[in-house]
């Protein structure tokens, strides 16, 4: 679908990106539809996949997270069963917020969210125990460098 996206509805994306949180009304003006269409138009990206939620996004040092990590992960076989068995393994685990299977030298790259350094051992024996790694590597996030930005939807269109 992302070929179909017109001006409109990038622009609406934009704003989504933006503020998910506005009302329809000012999204409808910001994008000059009518409120009902911008509903209509809110309703085909989702049901299209290109929007997959509206969320509210927190801030974890301040929910009570100090210690956010970077956890990159070598698992000991690399067959089907054993990417299932890990991916299972970290679909389980509530303090791994975000995973992304990667290239290069590890397999698999986390990020993990804990109170304590002890809770954070927790998780590193069960990607382990239960996940099957062999090499777990983690990186202590120190400082925000960048946060999640928007897509760039049309930094290409001329």
């Amino acid at each position: 679908m992302a070929d179909s996206l017109d001006l409109i509805d990038m622009k609406l994306l934009e704003e989504l990106q933006a503020d998910a949180d506005r009302p329809n009304v000012e999204l409808a003006r910001l994008v000059g539809l009518s409120p009902a269409a911008t509903l209509h138009r809110i309703r085909r990206l989702k049901e299209s996949g290109i929007v997959r939620s509206i969320s509210a996004s927190l801030d974890a040092a301040t929910a009570g997270f100090p210690l956010q990590v970077y956890v990159a992960v070598t698992l000991q076989r690399h067959d089907e069963a054993a990417h299932r068995r890990f991916a299972e393994a970290v679909r389980s685990m509530p303090e791994v917020i975000s995973a992304d299977w990667v290239t290069g030298e590890t397999d698999a790259m986390l990020m993990v969210l804990a109170r304590e350094v002890a809770q954070l051992q927790r998780v590193l024996v069960r990607l382990s125990t239960r996940g099957g790694a062999a090499r777990v590597m983690t990186l202590l996030k120190l400082e925000e460098l960048k946060a999640a930005s928007p897509l760039p939807l049309t930094a290409e269109l001329p």
